[in-house]
């Protein structure tokens, strides 16, 4: 439980932590890319095991983890720019909503029964994605509001669905943190290229800041994936039960924090679709 515990806490900080970039104009790019590197430097100093790159890239998980890698950079960024844009609430509603992706595909790679309460919490996520995203000023959602969240939600699905899969499939126990360094690793390097692009097309200007954000950022990003890799070996506690208490926690946590630290204004239909992404959550992972 104290896994599950520290998982909560670490993933609703980040979503906080992205918001006070917006908020003070911290470089988000640089810091996430400072970020990757710290938790790559934050995982092989946690691994017990010895660190060779020959082993590492002979892992049965290494395809897997240079493409979680990509998908990492890219939906973080993505993340950031909900949180900014959108507000604490969306981003953490849209990223956890999508704990529908990794049940459909168990449905489907594992077999696993698709009930009629699972359907409709599968719907009930997809309409409470849309409400969340409603301003409060407008009542209304545009597209230009609305592809971040969506984008986020598909992003965070298919990071969550691949990380299970490898997780089961590939990762021993003593094998996590050099797993989740490799991810990071690979995250960084493709940065770098990001970053030296734009640095030769003089659209970059370097932002101090941004190292003591990614810093921060990149440790408690490291301990937010490896405590629910952690929590999901338990063997006391089923990963639906994981999943649900983890994502509703994370929803509400983050939700009370944009509230109370950043004034943040919800309508009723935001509130509304809080309280059916909760639900939603409950009926797809308990059904």
């Amino acid at each position: 439980m104290i896994y599950l515990l520290l998982s909560i806490l670490a993933s609703t900080l980040i979503f906080v932590i992205f918001t006070l970039f917006g908020k003070y104009k911290i470089n988000t790019l640089q810091a996430i890319v400072v970020n990757y590197f710290t938790a790559f430097i934050t995982g092989v100093l946690s691994s017990t095991e010895t660190i060779s790159f020959n082993k590492v890239i002979n892992e049965d998980w290494i395809y897997g983890a240079i493409f979680l890698g990509f998908l990492f950079i890219s939906i973080f960024n993505i993340m950031a720019l909900t949180a900014q844009r959108n507000g604490l609430s969306v981003a953490s509603v849209a990223s956890k909503m999508s704990v529908v992706i990794p049940i459909v595909f168990g449905i489907y790679a594992y077999n696993e029964s698709l009930t009629i309460i699972k359907t409709i919490g599968i719907l009930l996520a997809l309409f409470a994605v849309y409400l969340t995203s409603v301003k409060a000023k407008t009542g209304k959602v545009s597209l230009k509001n609305l592809w971040l969240p969506i984008l986020l939600f598909f992003g965070s699905g298919t990071i969550d669905t691949t990380i299970k899969y490898i997780e089961t499939s590939y990762v021993s126990e003593n094998g996590i943190p050099i797993f989740s360094a490799t991810i990071f690793a690979i995250a960084g390097i493709i940065g770098i290229v990001i970053l030296s692009a734009k640095a030769m097309t003089g659209k970059i200007k370097f932002d101090y800041r941004s190292i003591f954000g990614g810093i921060i950022l990149g440790i408690v990003n490291y301990y937010s994936i490896y405590m629910l890799l952690k929590a999901l070996q338990v063997d006391s506690f089923e990963s639906s039960s994981i999943f649900t208490i983890n994502n509703v926690a994370i929803v509400m946590l983050s939700t009370i924090l944009g509230l109370l630290f950043f004034k943040e204004k919800l309508s009723l239909k935001n509130w509304f679709g809080i309280a059916i992404a909760i639900f939603s959550i409950v009926l797809v992972t308990l059904a």
